[in-house]
């Protein structure tokens, strides 16, 4: 008999899988099903922007769009629950293929990131409603990555 921090355990776990499987397929509305439409998300830590849910989505397709292929492997999940609230982190294994400086020659980068989320359990079951990051590492990144990084933290929104 399983015990019902075992199965919101079981579920937060598999939130986390839903959220890589549903961005490595590029189905966003999958996400949806992962985040509460109130949700706060962070991905400064790797270079990406802090907003709402409904704004971080609309940002997905057009950031991910320059990446031929990637894939997001987690583990090491840790929750602690209290009713219905959680806090948990993930850890994040993301190699992404991005193109050379040779055409026809891509290269791979991995990153290591660590995914630090509070849940809130809801009608339709467990949602992310706030996700951060913290970078772990960067593998093989090319300058053109750190520049960019530099140059969204540096000006922001301010150079759209």
């Amino acid at each position: 008999m399983t015990s019902s921090f075992d199965a919101d355990r079981q579920q937060l776990q598999q939130l986390a899988i839903e959220y890589a499987n549903a961005i490595d397929a590029r189905e966003w509305d999958r996400l949806d099903r992962v985040f509460t439409p109130d949700a706060w998300i962070d991905y400064t830590a790797m270079g990406g922007i802090a907003g709402s849910y409904p704004e971080v989505k609309a940002w997905l397709p057009r950031s991910l769009r320059f990446f031929k292929s990637y894939m997001h492997f987690v583990g090491n999940f840790h929750c602690e629950i209290d009713g219905d609230r959680a806090r948990g982190q993930v850890a994040c294994f993301n190699p992404m293929v991005v193109p050379g400086l040779l055409p026809g020659l891509p290269r791979t980068v991995a990153f290591g990131v660590w995914y630090e989320d509070d849940y809130r359990r809801t009608a339709e079951g467990w949602r992310i409603a706030r996700r951060g990051e913290r970078k772990c590492y960067a593998l093989n990144e090319p300058l053109w990555m750190k520049l960019g990084v530099w140059f969204y933290r540096r000006f922001g929104s301010r150079a759209a």
